[in-house]
């Protein structure tokens, strides 16, 4: 009887109970506030629910999963090794149509104007004593690219990887919630209400033809932009040039699907207690935050700037979509604008800065490294 309830005791002491820290219950609660948006929102499940989850798992004391050995650090290898990001690109690529910026060029300038926040990120960064590899890497969430922010990050502050990682795509997933109120800040119900010309036709030569002419510009320009601008330009390229359907489908269902339940597993992983719950934590989610207002406000802004040398012909928040986060920016502009307007249709005119963006963060990421790496 007494060997019988020795064992229940140390089955009992080894248990997570014993193990739970107050650390564990507040990260806990953020894991099920995550859950929440995802599935009772709906707020970006697909990025939310394996981030949330992950964070879950790693918060529940004493399994180990993440220690050396566990299924979440092994797991993290793609994450810390820059293979989730590069392969989210490609995925990305095979799933964008970049015919929106094709028809309409001046809508690179619109995801050039949208990068505002991650500059000024930067300086916040500096000013609150990160160090200049640390604040690039805080700044680039600006972008709202959580694959560019965790290779940037990567390259060069690992140490703050988990934090910027969680909060670059915990504002990717946030998009229906922080945009609007910045949209409607700087722009007015007639400039809400504005309807923009049906964009031209693109034709397939120009479709194939600019993965290729982007991946060489980029590369011979920027050559730490290749990993990237890359595999995004040779996803668009076996989606585009019709004789690679198959690949084109694998790059966009089973093989993104399963990088993104890796990437945001092992990105919720890096919500421990012990490692989240710090005061640089605590700075890089307001940073990041501040980062992605003023992004959305630069693009606008710009947008403003287009509105008027246009003589009224492009609705300026389409620029609020200059940021990274395809296609969910370019459908809050679609969402505003029917709004106002219900016969109104702007997705496609947003998708062109949309896309912009995904390539205008990528530059900004390979522009640090060259400086910086």
């Amino acid at each position: 009887m007494g060997i019988y309830l020795d064992s229940v005791t140390k089955i009992i002491q080894a248990s997570g109970i014993f193990g739970l820290t107050w650390g564990n219950v507040i990260m806990l609660c953020v894991s099920f506030f995550m859950l929440y948006l995802a599935i009772v929102k709906g707020f970006e499940p697909l990025l939310l629910v394996p981030i949330g989850f992950g964070c879950l798992l790693v918060n529940l004391p004493l399994s180990g999963i993440m220690d050396d050995g566990g299924f979440l650090r092994y797991l993290f290898f793609g994450t810390e090794h820059e293979i989730y990001p590069v392969i989210i690109f490609m995925g990305i690529g095979a799933l964008t149509d970049f015919a929106p910026l094709l028809a309409n060029p001046i809508t690179f300038l619109l995801g050039a104007a949208a990068q505002l926040g991650v500059f000024i990120a930067i300086f916040g960064a500096l000013l609150l004593g990160f160090n200049v590899k640390e604040a690039a890497s805080i700044g680039i969430i600006g972008g709202a690219d959580g694959p560019t922010s965790i290779y940037l990050t990567v390259k060069l502050a690992p140490q703050i990887l988990g934090a910027v990682a969680v909060a670059a795509y915990s504002y990717m997933s946030l998009v229906p919630l922080i945009q609007p109120p910045v949209i409607r800040l700087l722009t007015t119900k007639a400039d809400r209400a504005i309807r923009m010309d049906q964009l031209r036709p693109v034709s397939k030569l120009e479709r194939v033809l600019f993965p290729i002419v982007c991946t060489v510009a980029s590369g011979l320009l920027l050559p730490s932009s290749v990993p990237l601008i890359g595999t995004l330009m040779f996803g668009n390229l076996i989606r585009e040039c019709g004789v690679t359907e198959r690949l084109s489908q694998a790059a966009q269902n089973e093989i993104l699907n399963a990088t993104t339940i890796f990437l945001g597993l092992s990105v919720g992983a890096t919500m421990s207690a012990e490692q989240f719950l710090t005061i640089g934590t605590i700075k890089i989610v307001i940073l990041g935050l501040i980062a992605f207002i003023f992004s959305t406000a630069g693009g606008v802004l710009f947008g403003q700037v287009l509105k008027k040398t246009s003589g009224g012909k492009i609705n300026p928040m389409i620029g609020a979509a200059g940021v990274s986060a395809v296609p969910m920016a370019a459908r809050v502009v679609q969402r505003i604008c029917q709004q106002e307007n219900p016969g109104n249709f702007l997705l496609m005119h947003a998708m062109g800065p949309n896309v912009a963006g995904v390539i205008g963060t990528a530059v900004a990421a390979a522009v640090m490294l060259t400086l910086l790496g």
